[in-house]
């Protein structure tokens, strides 16, 4: 499927639905980047024009020229940086402020107009689109902080559920890897020991983003189990951090050694496990859905 029609087609459709073709925003003027530009300075007391140019990715010159066009409609003030006389630093004035709210009840007010003919589940299941858009798009370091925590209601079939998708889209691993992830989670469930295991989920935005488990294979061994973490949300640390949990929880729990099963072709994880201190103990051939792959297993002193 070639997608890039698809995004064009959307970027297309969405630019119409809120209105940013025009000549101006809310019927006022100001453009759609001149009215961003408002917008950073109305939520601060003063803003360096450096950092605005890198909120925005603006060219210098173009935010120059908005800034010169504000100040002569007298809306901003410029003065020269005390820490540094080469930065420049602008401020809404009384005139600027009265623009930006008025841009801003207008903005809401469009908003809560585009959202009226929508039921409540209709109105959660665009937001949570548009969460899912911002977390595939924004860059790694932009991205909100996540939070580890317990499983949840739901949770456990989260986990099952988004293991067969990602291992299907990425490896080609079909119905037979889900139903192994499907028993590994009910074992869990079954003859869970609070004392000797625990799982964790990755949250971002409210929203999973990735799991594993520590569970029991003998009374002085660990096994770390089911590591995931989506695709939207890799590069943040979690996986890492996932592992690290892990581990401190069978140190805590007792347990003397702790091992895992992986595959060759998850390079990613086992980047993560080595840097966690893994170190591979036996490997053999294996097969996936008819796809040949390498089974491994690693581990760690505690």
């Amino acid at each position: 499927m070639d997608i890039v029609p698809e995004v064009r087609a959307f970027n297309r459709f969405y630019t119409s639905v809120i209105g940013v073709l025009g000549a101006g925003m809310h019927d006022t003027s100001y453009s759609l980047t001149e009215a961003r530009v408002l917008f950073e300075l109305g939520t601060r007391e003063a803003a360096d024009t450096a950092d605005i140019r890198a909120m925005l990715g603006l060219d210098p010159g173009y935010l120059s020229r908005i800034l010169a066009r504000f100040e002569g409609d007298g809306l901003v003030s410029r003065e020269r940086s005390a820490e540094d006389a080469r930065r420049q630093v602008v401020r809404l004035t009384p005139k600027g402020r009265d623009t930006f709210a008025v841009l801003d009840r207008r903005s809401a007010a469009e908003i809560e107009t585009l959202l009226a003919k929508l039921t409540d589940p209709e109105r959660r299941r665009l937001v949570s689109a548009m969460g899912a858009v911002r977390s595939l798009l924004e860059p790694a370091e932009r991205r909100e902080p996540y939070v580890i925590r317990p499983p949840r209601a739901g949770d456990l079939g989260w986990v099952v559920h988004r293991h067969g998708v990602l291992y299907s889209e990425e490896y080609g691993w079909g119905a037979a890897f889900e139903a192994l992830v499907a028993r590994i989670v009910a074992e869990y469930v079954e003859d869970h020991d609070p004392r000797g295991e625990a799982a964790w989920i990755a949250e971002v935005r409210g929203e999973p983003v990735g799991c594993i488990f520590c569970v029991r294979k003998d009374e002085t061994t660990a096994q770390l189990r089911l590591l995931l973490v989506e695709s939207s949300a890799r590069g943040m640390g979690i996986g890492g951090r996932l592992v690290d949990e892990c581990l401190r929880f069978a140190a805590s729990a007792g347990y003397r050694r702790i091992v895992l099963w992986t595959r060759d072709v998850l390079v990613s994880a086992r980047r993560i496990y080595q840097a966690a201190g893994f170190e591979l103990v036996e490997q053999h051939p294996g097969e996936e859905s008819g796809i040949p792959v390498t089974d491994q297993v690693w581990a760690k002193d505690l």
